[in-house]
Formats: structure tokens, sequence, C-alpha cells
């Protein structure tokens, strides 16, 4: 008998649900090799044996030809001693306790799948639920690991014989695709009037009549509901939905119907159309504002699920927005849906399978042919991100607005889906629970935590009660320090670097708010070296809604009072000159709304940062000129003088400046301040790095000026590509904070 060689292997990462099993069935079948595989709590298990020279060639073929949902991190291999075993065999999973493998983000349906759905002759003609082992439905389903079926949401649902045949079948591309099922033994659709009462017929037919007839329908998907209405009746909605001003996503039937509406280079088709499907940020082709949105951009996302695939047939476009009260999670069960949402839903689109973790469309952009995240869920969630630095059974918490988390393991951070603001009970209990969820489902023990510093931050109090439950330790990390470590983390930098962070506020390391600063450090601590001279808030945070008592502030502060046209402007200078309830703020943000205001921006605003948004599109682009930037140093810190950019500002308004060219000189002076402060930064400590976080640097305006100015100034500067800029990305920060005190001791 020839010679044979068997080796053990432990293949860790994404493996489960992803097509792997057949893929090693198809490789031992080419080379001729005998074994098993089997899941693991930690990914997957296999024997293998053969002739020694095809046994080697298994590794290096299976790195090459792994499905495109897998991520192997690692293999490990053992020779062992042959024992004549024939075949291939897959083994029963093992570990039940202490789950250390990945679980997949959700996957829009595949080419396949969808080619069977629009087949008359296939036996899933139309069914809305059909999926195989290369898409569908993952975390929104999955209630623990190994990741087998009677662990998900689909455990309710018996395979009939036929789905039973191809699940066992391991040359089937439906081969222990756990949530598969077909029009015998899946979910079901039902469809309810606007009253909650069942209608007959069928359902999807029913929705797309009531659509047509100007209704608001609320459809369920994987991890939450949507409402739907054909845009022209988009104003319908807002009424209903009291959502005045924030930009409605639309989801369009396919490519050609996007580029209708947008322009749309090739990166964003290919973000567009992937499978992780988020909403993407688009050009649009008349840049007008309409009722879908204020500015020149529009969100578009397409079909991801059979559902909405059936459901667009006949509509080119149809406003797709998440269906939640205002500042509440998204509904993800039938009853709360049709109770939360009625007098706003005219019907609603359901079916029977529980949705187990409620989980938002991801919202990005592309910039300079990279994505750039605005709001990383869905599609992404829960892929982890490899960082520079051992961040195991470490949490970082997050902030207050834009509330994440991130859970290390080995050397990947796990960051929680968009969760939202934590403003009420319900968003919190929302938090509370996927932070139990993580921990559980990734068998991660908490050993130490993050916080921000705010002490009033709900994600600070969560924070607290744990490190007081687990009995371990927990840092509070300085706002901006995190966002920078963060962006930092983003791009795989370790060593000091400059930070350049912009956002609305923080609380700052002497007690105050800060949001316009220019950091130096590292994971182990930062100096403040720049920012800007502080704003008075009359009010704190009224200013956030009414922009016009910043406005008046910074006139103030100018000596130009008499230009304010704040309708209670003489309680305000009552106020700031009493110092009542005026807290300073050396925010960005703030700054931006205050310019808003100044050039005769609308108040109040309807949503967080409509402000600086409506400023970033009101600017004319193709100006160069900049208004004066004047700075001086106070306490080592090189600071913007606030009030002198006022002055100038209203003296070239004064002069018939419109505000379009007025915006644009407003940021090209703050494109100046950037490379001003940076110099500064680097004068005093010789690095050259600068990394730029925070939500200011949403602005598509602002940010690729200030890179290609300090890229000129001979800066290496860095931006985000893997995780939001805005407070979504601090959870990363502070993880990586945690991990450096971890290892300073």
């Amino acid at each position: 008998m020839a010679e044979r060689s068997r080796i053990r292997l432990e293949v860790e990462g994404l493996v489960q649900g992803v097509g792997f099993r057949p893929t090693v069935h198809r490789l031992t079948t080419q080379l001729g090799l005998s074994g098993f595989i089997r899941n693991t709590s930690q990914g997957a298990e296999l024997e293998l044996e053969g002739q020694p020279d095809q046994v080697t060639q298994f590794v290096p073929q299976l790195q090459q030809q792994a499905p495109v949902l897998a991520r192997i991190r690692r293999v490990s291999t053992v020779s062992i001693p042959p024992t004549g075993e024939t075949g291939f065999h897959i083994l029963p999973s093992v570990g039940e306790t202490l789950p250390d493998t990945q679980v997949s983000p959700d996957v829009g349906i595949c080419e396949d799948c969808l080619r069977e759905m629009r087949d008359p002759k296939d036996r899933r003609y139309r069914h809305p639920f059909l999926n195989c082992t290369n898409c569908g439905p993952r975390f929104t389903i999955v209630q623990s690991v190994p990741y087998d079926r009677k662990r998900t949401a689909m455990g309710v649902f018996p395979m009939c014989e036929e789905c039973q045949g191809e699940y066992t079948d391991i040359t089937d591309r439906r081969y222990h695709a756990q949530p598969t099922c077909c029009p015998n033994c899946g979910p079901t659709l039902t469809y309810l009037d606007g009253a909650g009462q069942a209608v007959e017929g069928a359902p999807i037919r029913l929705a797309q009549a009531r659509l047509r007839q100007g209704g608001i329908v609320a459809v369920k998907g994987l991890g939450g509901f949507h409402l739907a209405c054909l845009p022209e009746y988009a104003s319908r909605l807002r009424q209903r939905k009291e959502r005045e001003g924030k930009p409605l996503a639309l989801m369009c039937a396919d490519v050609d119907a996007a580029r209708a509406l947008c322009h749309l280079s090739p990166e964003e088709e290919k973000a567009l159309g992937s499978w992780r499907r988020p909403i993407v940020l688009l050009r649009k082709r008349n840049p007008a504002p309409d009722v879908l949105s204020h500015t020149p951009e529009l969100g578009i996302m397409l079909p991801y699920t059979p559902l909405h695939y059936l459901l667009m047939e006949g509509f080119s476009a149809l406003v797709m927005t998440s269906a939640n009260p205002s500042d509440c999670p998204v509904f993800i069960s039938n009853q709360a849906a049709v109770e939360g949402l009625q007098g706003i839903a005219d019907g609603f689109l359901l079916h029977n399978r529980d949705i187990v973790t409620r989980c938002d469309d991801s919202l990005l952009r592309i910039f300079r042919g990279k994505e750039y995240p605005l709001r990383r869920s869905r599609g992404y969630v829960p892929q982890p991100l490899e960082v520079p630095i051992p961040v195991h059974g470490l949490l970082g918490c997050g902030a207050e607005q834009k509330a994440g988390f991130a859970l290390g393991k080995g050397q990947d951070a796990l960051l929680s889906q968009h969760i939202g603001d934590l403003k009420n009970m319900e968003t919190l209990e929302h938090y509370q629970t996927q932070l139990h969820h993580f921990r559980t489902l990734f068998g991660v023990e908490v050993e130490g935590l993050a916080c921000d510093l705010h002490p009033d931050y709900l994600s600070t109090q969560v924070a607290q009660q744990l490190s007081r439950e687990l009995n371990v330790p927990l840092l509070q990390v300085q706002h901006h320090h995190a966002h920078m470590l963060s962006c930092m983390a983003d791009n795989g930098l370790t060593g000091p670097c400059i930070g350049l962070v912009w956002d609305g506020t923080g609380l700052g390391t002497d007690g105050t708010i800060w949001g316009a600063e220019c950091l130096a450090g590292d994971a182990h601590g930062f100096t403040r070296l720049a920012s800007i001279s502080p704003i008075r808030l009359p009010g704190g945070d009224a200013c956030t809604r009414d922009p016009q008592r910043i406005a008046h502030s910074l006139l103030v502060e100018a000596g130009l009072e008499e230009h304010s046209i704040a309708p209670q402007a003489q309680l305000l200078t009552l106020q700031l000159k009493a110092g009542l309830n005026c807290p300073p703020a050396s925010s960005m943000g703030r700054l931006f709304d205050g310019v808003y205001a100044l050039l005769g921006g609308s108040s109040p605003v309807h949503y967080e940062g409509e402000s600086a948004i409506r400023l970033e599109h009101m600017a004319q682009d193709d100006i160069t000129q900049a208004l004066p930037v004047e700075v001086e140093t106070v306490d080592g810190v090189c600071r913007l003088n606030t009030p002198a950019l006022t002055a100038a500002l209203m003296e070239r308004k004064a002069a018939g400046d419109s505000p379009h060219l007025l915006a644009a000189q407003f940021m090209n002076a703050m494109v100046e301040l950037a490379v001003k402060q940076c110099q500064f930064a680097r004068k005093h400590t010789g690095l050259n790095r600068v990394v730029l976080s925070g939500g200011v640097f949403q602005n598509m305006y602002l940010l690729p000026r200030i890179l290609d100015a300090l890229a000129a100034q001979g800066f290496r500067a860095y931006h985000h590509s893997r995780v939001s800029t805005n407070d979504e990305g601090i959870a990363l920060g502070q993880l990586i904070a945690a991990a450096a005190r971890r290892k300073e001791g």
C-alpha cells in the first residue's frame, strides 16, 4: 500500500454558514483525500488523509478557493498517524460552551437564488424567503453558536423532505444552509390593513395595490421594519411620522433606476450592488432640494431580500425608511409594529420569522474610491475589524449620540450595529440587550471596560454599573482622544500622531466642552495643542435646536449685537451678560451652526447636524478665497480668534457677498486653520502623521480640501474607511485606550 499521511487542521474565523464545508468537500474530492470536518466553537476542525503531496496541497488551495463570505483568520495543522479511513464525512458540531467562532453578517440575495425566484418552473418560484449557502439572513436570526438551524429563528420551521435532501447533499448549493426553506416549509406572509386586521388575498399584491393608491405600508425586513411609499407621497409620510427635514432613502428596483436619479461612479455602483447592500449617498442629477432631501445628495439602496424584489415589481423606486417612533429603535416584532404604527401605516406586510437582533440599514458614501462609513450596521456587523493591539476581554462602551460599543476578542474589535441616541429607555434597553448578546454570542468574558469622560452619558453609567457588577477596572477616555485613536486603529497606526478632531461636543479634561481639537499623542495619552476660542451657548443644549442662539452669542462676542435677528435677542443678551446657563464650548460643530444662522439659515433645526449639512451644501464650490484666519496662543493652545472671524464674515456680508460665497469663504478659512494648527503641532512635537476624525469630517467640502492642503505641507494625513468618523466610531478608540492601559499594567 502506498505511503499515506494524515493531518488535523483547526480553522478559525468566519467559516460557518458561508459554504465552507462544501468547498472543503469539493477540494478533498479533487485531491483524493479522505477524512472529516465538523463545526466547533472556534470555527471548524478537519482531519484529512491521503497521498503526502496531495495532503500538502490542501491548505494553499483552500485559502485560494475559500467562499467569498468566508474569513479565514488562522489555520493550524499537526501531523497525526494515518488510520486508513476512506470517504469524507461531515460530523455533528461540537462545542456548546464559550463559543469562539465568528458570525456572518446578513447577506443580500445571490444571483442564483434570484434566478430561481423568477423561474416559473422552479419549486421556489416567487418564494419570498429563499436563500442558500451564499446568501440570506445570518446575524439577525442567530440566537447562539455553533451556527445550526436549531439555534436560529428558523428552528421553528421543520424542513420538508425536499429541502432536507438538499440540506444534507454536500454537492448542493443549499448544503447546511441553515435558513433554507421553500413554500412548503418556510415562513409565510400576511397582509393587514391599517387597523391591524388580516386581509384575504396575495399579501404582496395587496401591499402593491395600497402603495399605488398613495398608501404607506410597513414592511418587515431582515433587521427591522421599513415604512414604504411612492416618492410622490413622501410628504404624507413625513407628516405622519413627524419627520420634517431629515432626508429619506429610496430603494431602487435596479442600478438603471438608480442611475436615472443620480450620478453613479463605478465604485458607487459596486457598493450598491455588493452583497452588503448598504444605502449609498449619491449626487442627484437634479441637485435642487426636494421632498426626499434638502441637499444635492440622495440615499439609494437596492433590494436585498427576495421579498424586496417581489414588492418592487412594477415600481422603479420606493421610499424605504426605518419604521420607528422618534428617537426610538426600529420595530422588530409584528405586534409592536402594528400597535406602534397606528395612524402612520395604511397596511402591514408581515411574516412569521422572528427577528432575533434588530439591525438598521448601513449608510456610506464613496470617497476617493473607498467606502466612507456613516452608519455601520446591516451587512457589516458583526464582521470583526483587526486592530494593531491585542484587545481580548475589553469593552468600549461608546458615547451618548450614535451609540455603539466595541468588544475585544483576540486582536479583533467586534463593533455593534447602529444603536441610536441614548435618549430614552427603549434605546437604552436595546443597547444593554446587545451588550449581553455580543458577550454571550462570542463567548467573551469582560476583563476591563472603557467609556466616555462625561458622567451624564448613559453609556458611561452603564459602564460604571458593569464595572461594579463584574469587578473589573474601568477607564474613562476623553471624547476626542477616543476619536483620534479610532481613526488610528482604522488605519492600523501605532505610535504617536497628530489628531485633528472636529465634532459637536465632548467633555474636555478641564471640565469644559471641547469640539475643535488638535491633539498629539498615542493610545497612552495626549496633549491638547490647538482649538478655537470658546463660544458661549445661551441655554446650553437648546442651542443645538436653535442656532440663532449661537449666532447671537457670536455677534455679542464680536461687539456686533445690533446685527442679531434672533427673536429673543434682548433676553439672550441679558442671559449672556449674567452668565446664566451659558456654558462655553470650543466646538467646531456649534461654530458651523452659528455661521449657518448668520448667513440666513433656517431655525429651529429638525435633526442633529442639520445646520452643518445645510452650510456645507450652501457653499459655492469654485471659490478659493477665504475669510482671514487669526490665531492666538493661550496657555500653550493655538486658538482660532472666533470673534475676529465673525467680524470678518459680517463685514463681507454687509458688503453684499452672497451666502453661497460666504459659506465657501468660511470653510476655506477652516482649511487654513487646520493647516496652521497642524503646523503648530508639528513644530512642538516633530510629528508628521495626522488623523482626521469627528462628525464634522462627514463634510465633503472640507475633508478633501484639508487632506490635500495637509499633503501639500508635507503631512501624511489619514481618514476613516472602515469605521464611522462620527460618534459611532468612538467605542473603537476607547477599546484601544483600554488595551494600552492594560499593557502598562
